[in-house]
């Protein structure tokens, strides 16, 4: 298992150092042939604006849409969510378009003050906290798109097939229960569509053998 973690801007590095604790392999993905070999990969949270630009001018759009097409995991956190919807608004702004959802931007406002949260998921029995940045709302859902995770009536963490989103930020936690389910899902396969629901000992077996 190999993990690609977008390195344009954001806290990618937050990302890369859960990995790290899950005894992850990772690499920072600048340009496309940084793509070669990932079996997943990250969109971290930051400016999704100044994220598309970059992508755009170095062809990395294309290279992570072909990721998708071959079946690639992919986990977008925050901006990433905003990357891979379908649809944005709040401004309007272009997208990967690979996640069957409408995100608002700056759904929550524009303050700069984090606002952190603790909420039940489908992935353990334990609540997860959640970090929210300025974070984008989920506006609309295909009928493909699993909800895994709401807050305050709102979907917060969903997932398409082998796409997870999060509107908050678990990268910023010492949690990882969101990170093992993504590498769950990137590590079933192209052909895993099925919800894979973590239950306590799933994570327990994880983490044991993440320390190994």
């Amino acid at each position: 298992m190999k993990v690609g973690i977008l390195a344009v801007q954001g806290d990618f590095e937050a990302h890369a150092a859960t990995l790290a604790r899950l005894g992850v392999e990772y690499v920072f993905v600048r340009t496309p042939r940084d793509l070669e070999g990932v079996d997943a990969i990250i969109l971290p949270g930051g400016e999704s604006t100044t994220q598309w630009k970059f992508l755009v001018e170095e062809g990395l759009d294309k290279s992570l849409r072909e990721h998708a097409e071959r079946g690639g995991a992919m986990f977008g956190t925050c901006a990433g969510a905003i990357l891979l919807a379908k649809e944005v608004h709040n401004p309007a702004q272009q997208s990967l378009g690979l996640a069957d959802i409408t995100v608002i931007r700056n759904g929550y406002g524009r303050q700069l003050a984090s606002e952190i949260r603790h909420e039940r998921t489908s992935l353990s029995p334990e609540p997860v906290e959640m970090v929210f940045i300025r974070a984008p709302i989920i506006e609309r859902m295909g009928p493909n798109v699993e909800t895994l995770a709401t807050s305050e009536g709102e979907p917060v963490m969903v997932r398409q097939d082998r796409i997870l989103i999060s509107t908050f930020h678990p990268e910023l936690t010492s949690d990882t229960t969101v990170h093992e389910y993504f590498l769950r899902v990137a590590r079933a396969g192209p052909d895993a569509v099925k919800p894979l629901v973590c239950d306590v000992d799933v994570i327990n077996m994880a983490r044991a053998q993440a320390e190994r």
